[in-house]
């Protein structure tokens, strides 16, 4: 069995792993083929934590761009994340792993309340910790959550699963002549806009010495690469 180079990540993972490209809602195929991957992590005996995102279901500037006010939106959204992180639970308990499902917002009838403490000791006896809801807060993207929980629950790193193999010097779609960045600091990645996470969150890694890794979870065995190969995908550093 390979040797993982982490004791506990997070994960933070975008709502389109829960659905087919181009397209929006929950594919339960989908979902249990990211519950396998996160499994296989797990299996390595590395603590796990999972921050979901829900741009499958909502995205707030389409309410937005209606007039619907942020705060309304952002919390559609929150809600958009416990639906998703819902899924991917039951998805992870059909491949026989034990699971908690914390909300930042309070909904004790489907999962408990987020407790630091509670989630620590969880995550000290095998279970999974899937953090729903965001930070509870309009105005903070779910990055932002992975990075404040990542931080609390003393995560070894952040890893960030997107669509694409590293960080880029640009938007590969949009310019053919970006470069791949395999490793560089927090301050560079403020510095230079670039938009690996959002701002706030890139900043919450760095004042807490929080590694990140940019990975593509459409990768074949990208979530077991990422925690058991230093030089896989994209590594944004804290500077000495």
């Amino acid at each position: 069995m390979q040797k993982p180079l982490y004791k506990r990540v997070m994960l933070k993972i975008s709502g389109e792993a829960l659905t087919k490209p181009k397209q929006f809602g929950i594919n339960l195929n989908e979902a249990e083929a990211l519950a396998q991957k996160i499994k296989e992590v797990h299996d390595l005996g590395v603590q796990v934590a999972v921050v979901m995102g829900a741009g499958n279901i909502w995205r707030g500037i389409q309410g937005t761009n209606k007039g619907m006010e942020r705060e309304t939106a952002d919390q559609i959204g929150m809600l958009g994340t416990v639906m998703n992180c819902l899924t991917l639970s039951d998805a992870l308990k059909n491949k026989g792993e034990r699971v908690r499902l914390h909300t930042s917002v309070p909904m004790q009838v489907i999962a408990e309340p987020y407790v630091r403490l509670r989630a620590l000791h969880q995550l000290e006896k095998g279970y999974i910790v899937i953090l729903g809801a965001g930070t509870g807060h309009p105005y903070f993207t779910t990055d932002t959550a992975a990075a404040l929980r990542a931080s609390e629950l003393n995560s070894d790193v952040l890893i960030k699963a997107t669509k694409v193999d590293t960080l880029y010097t640009a938007d590969p779609k949009k310019h053919p002549d970006a470069r791949p960045i395999r490793k560089i600091s927090h301050m560079e990645v403020i510095k230079q806009g670039l938009k690996a996470l959002d701002g706030t969150a890139v900043t919450l890694c760095m004042n807490n010495n929080l590694p990140i890794k940019i990975i593509n979870l459409w990768k074949e065995n990208s979530l077991k690469r990422a925690v058991t190969e230093d030089d896989f995908g994209s590594l944004i550093y804290s500077q000495a």
